[in-house]
């Protein structure tokens, strides 16, 4: 069950029971544990790599690792949540499952890409270093509160009960940031503009720890139903996102990140006013 949105799911007889481990969303979050190592090995082989070819090609795969890993990890909820198979230790190993794939990868890849851009100015390679850590800190300190907040022998928030939201910005979509920002400089012979992404690493930080509140899609399930120039509109988006891939992720989880920080003003500014 990916750390996400709360249900209160029942409270577990005894340690048997909490620890029960379903195959079929296990096997979905072992996928993207798997994945995420595959991305961090791709990032090592990278940095190892002399050739700008075979640089270019690791980075990519790492990726497009890391995207398949976000899959998984939205799929293991779901199917969880439709056969009412979640568990504690389900919750757990989604956590530490997200924190390789969505922490450490994306921080690694960060840090690989700007190491050569800075090698001739050490300050800039010492401050890459503490902003990738302070974005994995960030991304298990979410994915910890998250834990608790949502523990079944604790009574959560109402504002917590209220909300379909998530609370700060989720993990596998900050790790899509980073990964699709990647796949745009490699694409294009770009990785001179690698030194723009501490910046970026670090806003995204602060989102993930943040009150803001965004969109979960936990609504969205296999009963849903739609009018038909939005099914329309799906269509020809899935359409130019597999035509565009390399610009369209970067877009789509921007304006995903963005929207978050729009509404929280904007109602704000509605509440000021």
């Amino acid at each position: 069950m990916p750390p996400e949105t709360y249900t209160p799911p029942p409270a577990p007889e005894d340690a048997t029971e909490a620890s029960r481990i379903y195959l079929l969303p296990n096997s979905l979050t072992a996928g993207n544990l798997f994945f995420g190592f595959l991305a961090i090995l791709r990032c090592i082989q990278a940095n190892n790599s002399t050739e700008a070819a075979l640089v270019a090609e690791h980075f990519s795969q790492a990726v497009w690792f890391i995207l398949l890993a976000i899959i998984c990890d939205a799929l293991d909820g779901r199917v969880a949540r439709l056969g009412n198979r979640e568990s504690l230790f389900g919750k757990e190993f989604d956590s530490i499952a997200d924190v390789v794939s969505f922490g450490v990868a994306p921080a690694l890849m960060t840090l690989f890409l700007i190491l050569a851009p800075t090698e001739k100015y050490p300050f800039f390679l010492q401050t890459g270093w503490l902003i990738a850590f302070v974005y994995l800190l960030c991304a298990g300190i979410r994915l910890a509160r998250f834990n608790v907040l949502t523990h079944p022998l604790l009574e959560p928030p109402k504002a917590l009960l209220q909300s379909k939201d998530f609370i700060g910005l989720p993990v596998p979509a900050a790790a899509g940031m980073i990964a699709s920002l990647v796949l745009v400089l490699n694409t294009f012979d770009l990785r001179g503009w690698a030194l723009l992404l501490p910046p970026l690493l670090f806003a995204i930080s602060i989102l993930m720890v943040s009150n803001i509140a965004y969109p979960s899609f936990k609504a969205v399930t296999w009963q849903t139903h739609t009018r038909f120039h939005t099914f329309i509109i799906i269509v020809i988006a899935v359409g130019v996102a597999f035509t565009f891939r390399e610009f369209f992720f970067a877009l789509l989880f921007l304006s995903y990140i963005s929207y978050g920080p729009a509404r929280y003003f904007y109602r704000k500014r509605l509440r000021k006013s």
